[in-house]
């Protein structure tokens, strides 16, 4: 390990995703022994970095395998505000973006979200998100006008749009909520991100917040062949579920026990 001020375990596993993404480690991952001998550190260092691998979902255990690969593409796990740009750049894997537009027009649906004038100019932008050199996404963004002018001018190409909200306009992203489901893409959809003809698309729609006020409505279309989402509960313990009948979301909520 180098004389950075990075702790020891982000060290390791900085040079694991760099393995990982370079094809370096496949299948079968490092025991805990042989990472101590090939990085020459504690089993506690290694654990932590391997631990973070698992919570990422590059990693799983199978019995009688020890840890292994997954080859699923990219995951991020639920239950927490994320950045796409994060999840892809977490596996060691470069992120850009194409702009395909990003100005400010009316948008009724959105105005009426962020409870402004049906007329209101709203900033929108559209992209597609790379991994690498593959189409990921196709991700449409309108931001509420007094924080989203703030970034007209700014270059998206290969930053994170929130990272751009706190720098440019002070704004943090605090929660939100986010709908998942499944989409047919069309001949369009299929052409800009290269798609198979069997293969699916995932449509996230997602309403940010900043300190409870939404500050964007946001649907990514999302290949399902390269990215998946993930929940991770306790094995015991009580569990609250929102459902959702004829395509709306009720009040009711049910307290569980997972055994």
């Amino acid at each position: 390990m180098t004389d950075s001020a990075e702790p020891l375990w982000q060290q390791v596993l900085k040079d694991l995703k760099r393995r990982l993404a370079s094809g370096e480690i496949r299948d079968r991952f490092p025991t805990d022994r042989e990472l101590v001998e090939h990085y020459g550190v504690s089993r506690h260092t290694v654990r932590e970095a391997v631990r973070r691998l698992h919570t990422l979902g590059v990693i799983e255990r199978e019995r009688g395998r020890g840890s292994i690969v997954r080859h699923t593409g990219f995951v991020q796990p639920l239950g927490t505000l994320y950045s796409l740009f994060r999840a892809i750049e977490a596996r060691g894997v470069p992120q850009r973006s194409v702009v395909l537009s990003f100005d400010a027009c009316p948008d009724a649906a959105a105005a009426a979200q962020f409870e402004l004038d049906p007329g209101t100019d709203i900033v929108h932008l559209e992209r597609i998100r790379y991994a690498g050199d593959q189409p990921l996404a196709l991700d449409t963004v309108w931001l509420h006008p007094h924080v989203g002018a703030a970034l007209l001018d700014a270059d998206l190409s290969h930053t994170a749009l929130y990272d751009e909200l706190e720098r440019r306009a002070g704004v943090r992203m605090t929660g939100g909520e986010e709908h998942i489901s499944a989409q047919v893409p069309d001949a369009q959809l299929r052409e800009a991100l290269e798609l198979d003809d069997d293969e699916a698309v995932l449509r996230i729609d997602r309403l940010g917040e900043s300190d409870g006020r939404v500050i964007e409505c946001r649907v990514t279309l999302v290949r399902a062949s390269l990215f998946a989402l993930v929940m991770r509960w306790p094995s015991y313990g009580a569990v609250t579920s929102r459902f959702a009948l004829g395509g709306e979301t009720t009040g009711a909520e049910l307290s569980s026990i997972t055994r």
